[in-house]
């Protein structure tokens, strides 16, 4: 089932969520050193605050993460991919997911999803740059969310 998010006035939101909300704020801000100190704080028992902390958050949060998923064909030699993963943490993306099909013809396509939040620049010149890196024949982006 694919997630579906909605924007919804906070007046509306139940009790539970807002205290949820504060006590990731508490813990946010290092006013509260602990998940403990922050639910007592806030009026919320532990459970409730793990059963929605990775269900809640302030829009500005949802909008920094960039997810972008990358295909390329790379020579099958050795040290190609590796080469690609190193330069991509270069630039302070995350790489969540690989895929590789078995080598033919020279070629192997690898599908990576990268987290490139911290990644400064435009999209095209991180496409730009791993295209020009030795052993990647293509580079494009099959998705962003």
């Amino acid at each position: 089932m694919t997630a579906r998010y909605y924007v919804v006035r906070e007046d509306i939101l139940p009790e539970a969520i807002m205290k949820t909300i504060l006590v990731k704020e508490l813990l946010q801000r290092g006013e509260a050193a602990t998940v403990h100190e922050a639910t007592e704080r806030a009026g919320l028992s532990r459970s409730a605050f793990y059963k929605y902390k990775d269900r809640v958050y302030p829009l500005n949060e949802l909008e920094r993460e960039r997810i972008v998923t990358i295909a390329m064909d790379l020579d099958h030699r050795s040290g190609v991919l590796s080469k690609v993963l190193s330069f991509v943490a270069g630039l302070e993306g995350n790489v969540l997911t690989i895929n590789q099909s078995i080598p033919l013809q020279g070629f192997a396509n690898v599908v990576i999803s990268v987290d490139i939040t911290h990644i400064t620049g435009e999209l095209s010149s991180l496409i730009e740059a791993l295209r020009a890196l030795d052993g990647v024949r293509k580079a494009s982006v099959i998705g962003q969310g």
